[in-house]
């Protein structure tokens, strides 16, 4: 062996090891096409060994290479990407020549995926960083950010206006320079944020905040923010905001009293032991969800303790939803309490009517009257309080409400129950808290209190300066037995005030059957007792107003301050036909 070959020799293995040992894959064919060569990267991209690779006709390993169109033109392919297997890989294609004739291709390539990744990252950085920077230079407020020496590092065009400088001459030098006297050094050191603080720029008291930039624990910055540009922008947001939120409150109390319950428990006026006794109570239950019925007579002020007890609870801002259950015909009530499906009855409105129910739900109904219901009536409403759902006329779909039940009823439920005109689980269902509110006659303590009360709120109303009741008036009040209770009291007030023609009420402002009441007041009589009594003198009013009114007992009992309901119970009471 000649020592020549010996170096030709050398030089081709070690040619071979290069290529070998080469991270790109590289692979040549002759000029048929068939592959030459393919090192050990380039087999381990195509997923087989060197030589099942070497011979191999270049289209059967690379369905879609480019090699073969190098063969035919002789020209280079540089720089394309491509995927393969799952990779991305940039490939350079060049024809092999010798002495001007082609006699071969080769392919480097190199797997670039990694890289991609990399490319494709910074690309979205750039871009939000493109995005963030039309942002902040869009702002209104100015913004500048420093480093952790303090140096700015950004500044957007509102805060270089602001300074009346161009953010070239900003970007880079210390923020001291810039500003003067600043505390972002002091947040830079302490790592705490300042929020709305005074600091004068420019001969102007602005508003700014300082917030730390914090990356992996330690502060590596600082971003300051011009928040209002003078105290006046300041105030006019504040006086902004004090204006939204009384129309905020105005609004919410109209809708609580279109929706809601107008009185509480300071509307309760009284300071006898059974009215405290009473507040003191209602106001303990007032806060759970159980049923609550509420007892007296006709015009005692029951519908003012159930909403007292509807605005104390935890469903105040929900609806309060009244029902008189004795002031229309059982089949009306009905559909006023569950509502009805359209089409569901001759005379249903399109698209059907939702029920009081649904109506009061997260809410409050309050059935007053409720002893007045019909029997078939009290069944059905029996089915709401056990199931808490209700189902409209006409309809098959049962819905389930939240409601709380307040009913109130001037009858004698017990009574009731003895002559079959009221069921006793309905009665069990209702009664879980039974509050009762006393009469008048018990509780005269209370009439100066009283009077007092509605002087005022008629002197309002009437825009008149009466100041007192003559004597004669109060002792009047206080002997009268007053059967139509605070109801009744009221209506007399009233009928006084549209009477009087001076700073004094006097008797002569009085109804004509209360003037005639004090002529015939009965005097105690031996061996009758004081119930007796009561009753004869309530017959002799009822009688004297029915008279009065020519036997017209709606403007009687409208006189009275009684219901319809109540005056006929006290007629049957009394025997008047």
């Amino acid at each position: 062996m000649t020592q020549r070959k010996v170096i030709l020799d050398s030089m081709e293995y070690s040619l071979h090891s290069i290529i070998d040992s080469t991270y790109n894959g590289i692979l040549a064919v002759d000029q048929n096409g068939y592959v030459t060569v393919c090192n050990a990267a380039a087999a381990k991209r195509l997923g087989i060994t060197q030589e099942e690779a070497l011979g191999c006709y270049i289209e059967d390993l690379i369905p879609d290479t480019k090699l073969p169109r190098v063969l035919k033109t002789g020209q280079s392919d540089m720089g394309k990407k491509l995927r393969f297997g799952g990779s991305i890989l940039l490939a350079n294609r060049t024809p092999i020549l010798k002495e001007g004739k082609i006699i071969g291709a080769v392919a480097v390539f190199q797997d670039i995926t990694d890289l991609q990744k990399i490319i494709d990252e910074l690309t979205n950085i750039k871009e939000l960083k493109t995005t963030l920077e039309t942002v902040l230079n869009h702002a209104y407020d100015g913004i500048v950010v420093v480093n952790d020496k303090a140096v700015v590092t950004m500044a957007n065009e509102a805060f270089a206006d602001f300074l009346e400088m161009d953010t070239k001459e900003i970007v880079g030098r210390p923020i001291s320079e810039v500003i003067g006297d600043t505390n972002l050094d002091r947040v830079l050191q302490s790592g705490t944020a300042e929020i709305g603080e005074l600091q004068r720029l420019k001969g102007h008291e602005v508003v700014v905040m300082r917030i730390p930039i914090i990356k992996d624990g330690q502060i590596v910055g600082a971003v300051g923010k011009i928040m209002f540009k003078n105290i006046q922008e300041l105030n006019a947001l504040a006086r902004r905001v004090n204006s939204l939120r009384t129309e905020v409150d105005y609004y919410r109390g109209e809708l609580q009293r279109v929706i809601g319950g107008k009185y509480n428990f300071d509307n309760i006026i009284g300071q006898c032991r059974q009215i405290f006794q009473l507040k003191e109570t209602a106001r303990k239950v007032a806060k759970s969800n159980s049923t609550v019925l509420i007892r007296g007579e006709s015009g005692t002020g029951k519908e003012l303790i159930a909403h007292a007890l509807h605005n104390e609870s935890d469903r105040r801002y929900g609806p309060f939803i009244k029902v008189n259950c004795a002031a229309m015909p059982e089949n009306l009530l009905e559909s006023e309490l569950f509502g009805y499906k359209e089409g569901a009855f001759t005379g249903a409105k399109k698209g059907g009517q939702v029920g009081k129910f649904e109506l009061a739900d997260k809410g409050t109904i309050f059935l007053d009257e409720v002893g007045d219901m019909s029997l078939n009536m009290q069944a059905k409403l029996l089915r709401v309080l056990q199931e808490k759902e209700v189902e409209r006329l006409g309809d098959s779909s049962p819905k389930t409400i939240d409601v709380r039940v307040i009913a109130a009823t001037n009858r004698n439920l017990e009574e009731l129950i003895s002559k079959e005109k009221f069921r006793e689980d309905i009665y069990y269902r209702l009664n879980v808290i039974s509050l009762h509110v006393p009469p008048l006659r018990e509780r005269k303590a209370d009439l100066p209190l009283l009077m007092e009360y509605f002087m005022e709120k008629f002197n309002r109303e009437f825009g008149l300066s009466v100041r007192a009741f003559e004597p004669e008036v109060a002792r009047l009040c206080e002997s009268y037995n007053w059967p139509g209770n605070i109801r009744e009291l009221e209506n007399v007030m009233e009928r006084a005030f549209n009477m009087v023609d001076g700073p004094i009420i006097q008797i002569k402002h009085l109804p004509v059957y209360l003037q005639k009441a004090k002529e015939n007041r009965p005097e105690a009589i031996d061996g009758q007792s004081l119930q007796a009594l009561a009753d004869q003198f309530e017959k002799t009013v009822i009688l004297d107003v029915l008279a009065k009114t020519g036997g017209n007992r709606t403007q009687t009992a409208k006189l009275l301050g009684l219901s319809r309901a109540a005056l006929y119970n006290k007629l049957e009471k009394h025997g008047v036909t």
